[in-house]
Formats: C-alpha cells, sequence, structure tokens
C-alpha cells in the first residue's frame, strides 16, 4: 500500500538548507541579543569595579599584608583570629549591629509618617527640600555643627538646659548614650533620602483607592494601614535594605568625632576596618572582617527578601 506525498512533503532537504540565514545585524537585533548589547557597559564596569575587586580582597583576607612587602599566606588564619580571639571585633561588630537597628528603627517609620503627612500639607516641595538638605550637606561639616551644638562645655543644647536649672548630660562623651547620639545624628542627616523614596513611592498609589476608602467611612489611620503600607511594600523593602546596608558599613561620622566621644561605644565594625588597614598596617585582617561583615549584610538581605515575597510584595 502506497501513500501520495505532496510536491512540498517529497522536496530534498537541501533545498531547506538552502534557506537564507539571519545576518549579523538581524541576529545583533533580535529580542534575544539585543538587551544583552545594551547592558554589555555595566557588566564590564560591575566586574571591573566590583567583581574583581572582591575576589581580590578575598584572597588577601587569606594572607597577612601590610600593603608594603609581599602577601603571607596564613589560611583561615585572620578569620579564626577575628572570631575567637579577637574580643574588640564583637565589641564593635555588636556596635555596628545596635546602629543599623537604631537607624532603621526610628528612621524608617519617621520618614514614612512625614511623606504620608507632606503628600496633603502646603508647599511639600519646600519640606522636602529642607530635610533633603543635611543628606547632601558634608558629613565633616554635619559633624562640627553637631559637635558645636552638643558639646558638654559648651554646646549651646547644654547651655540651654543650663540656664533652665536642669542637667546637661554628656551626649558625645557619656558612653552609656554616646551611640544614641549618633544615631539620632545619622537618622537626621539620612531622613531627607529616605523622605525623596517614599514620596516617590506614594505618588505612585492611585487617589481612587483612597476615594473608594473614604466612602466606606475610613479614617485617616485606616487609610495609611490598609492602603498605604502595603501599597507601598515594593519601596519599603528597597528602604529597609538599603539603609540596614548603610547603617553595617557606615563610620564617616564616628571617625570625625572621634577626637571628642569615647572610642569603645562609638566605634563600629567599619571604623574598627579602616584602623585596622590604614594605622595598623594589617590589611589581610582588615580584609577578612570585611568579609565576615559582606556575609552578615548578604544573609539578612536575603531574609528580607524572603519575608517580602512571602507578604506578597510581588503583587505590587
Amino acid at each position: 500500500m502506497t501513500h501520495d506525498r505532496s510536491p512540498e512533503a517529497r522536496a530534498p532537504l537541501t533545498e531547506l538548507s538552502d534557506a537564507p540565514r539571519p545576518t549579523l545585524a538581524q541576529r545583533v537585533g533580535s529580542k534575544s541579543v539585543a538587551p544583552w548589547i545594551f547592558i554589555a557597559p555595566m557588566l564590564v564596569f560591575g566586574a571591573i569595579f566590583f567583581i574583581l575587586p572582591l575576589l581580590y580582597a578575598g584572597y588577601i583576607s587569606l594572607t597577612r599584608w601590610n600593603g608594603f612587602t609581599a602577601p603571607r599566606w596564613v589560611g583561615l588564619g585572620n578569620y579564626d583570629y577575628l572570631l575567637f580571639t579577637d574580643p574588640r571585633f564583637w565589641d564593635t561588630f555588636w556596635n555596628t549591629i545596635y546602629f543599623a537597628a537604631g537607624t532603621i528603627l526610628i528612621g524608617v517609620p519617621l520618614a514614612l509618617v512625614l511623606a504620608y503627612a507632606f503628600t496633603r500639607a502646603y508647599g511639600q516641595a519646600v519640606w522636602r527640600s529642607i530635610y533633603w538638605l543635611p543628606y547632601i550637606t558634608n558629613v565633616v561639616a554635619v559633624a562640627y555643627i553637631w559637635q558645636f551644638l552638643l558639646d558638654d562645655s559648651f554646646g549651646l543644647v547644654n547651655r540651654a538646659l543650663d540656664a533652665a536649672g536642669l542637667p546637661g548630660p554628656g551626649w558625645l562623651t557619656d558612653p552609656s548614650i554616646a551611640m544614641t547620639t549618633m544615631i539620632l545624628i545619622f537618622v537626621w542627616m539620612q531622613l531627607g533620602h529616605n523622605l525623596l523614596l517614599f514620596s516617590a513611592g506614594l505618588a505612585g498609589i492611585d487617589e481612587s483607592y483612597y476615594e473608594a476608602a473614604r466612602l466606606d467611612g475610613a479614617g485617616e489611620r485606616q487609610l495609611f494601614l490598609d492602603i498605604t503600607v502595603p501599597m507601598l511594600k515594593p519601596t519599603l523593602l528597597f528602604v529597609l535594605i538599603t539603609n540596614f546596608i548603610t547603617g553595617l558599613s557606615y563610620f564617616v561620622l564616628m571617625l570625625v568625632m572621634a577626637d571628642v566621644a569615647p572610642q569603645g561605644p562609638i566605634k563600629v565594625t567599619g571604623l574598627y576596618m579602616y584602623e585596622m588597614a590604614f594605622s595598623d598596617q594589617r590589611l589581610g585582617r582588615a580584609a577578612a572582617a570585611a568579609y565576615i561583615l559582606f556575609t552578615v549584610v548578604l544573609v539578612v538581605t536575603l531574609v528580607q527578601l524572603r519575608v517580602f515575597r512571602r507578604g506578597g510584595v510581588e503583587a505590587h
């Protein structure tokens, strides 16, 4: 029994292989290749200025190096010393955690509430500009301003308290409150940045949600908790992650304040790394401390992403 086949079916395979192939321009312009062409410069930039330094720092963390002589391989010796022998590392580490947690717990809710209030305030652009100024001001100038305000002897705050008959605390010298003072100063510096991010997120929320809720009798508190906060989850996630990373790595304010504030209570891991690298010339040990801090940041960031995904952040 034979089957009648059409001429197209009986066409030799060689004719199919002779079909014109896409040119290089067509391949470059295809949807699968074109995006990679556009992001290639950023990939190269990231490889040169992030990946390679990260790998080199990993190598340095396994050596003993003072920056002048050849590195000497010590394996995990630097990590072993920091984690199990050096008490100063753990003191600075817990100071860092306290500083990062304090800046998030105070700064993020404050910025969110102010951003929500300014959406309905008159002259909101002026207010945002005022809160933005500390963020763009040089940190050295900020440090000297706050030293002038909070100094034990001639600070304006303590002079005002003394005039009112109240004892002025050692804002920058009392070990029990020095780090809290640093947290409040940093929150003041960072507030404008967080405020701008939340304001951008609030601008993307459709006003019809609020109008419908008001028709149902919802008050301002319900509008904020039931509409604003859920709709701001992507922005909130970004602000939390960036603030946590900044809080763990920040030390410039403490470095500038080092001449007036006690070293122990305000010394964070970033400042300790700086001193190990540039004062003690222990670059290998400083690189190991940086890698430990990097691991903590990575783990906490992944946990934050997972928690927010479970909360439905992707739906927004």
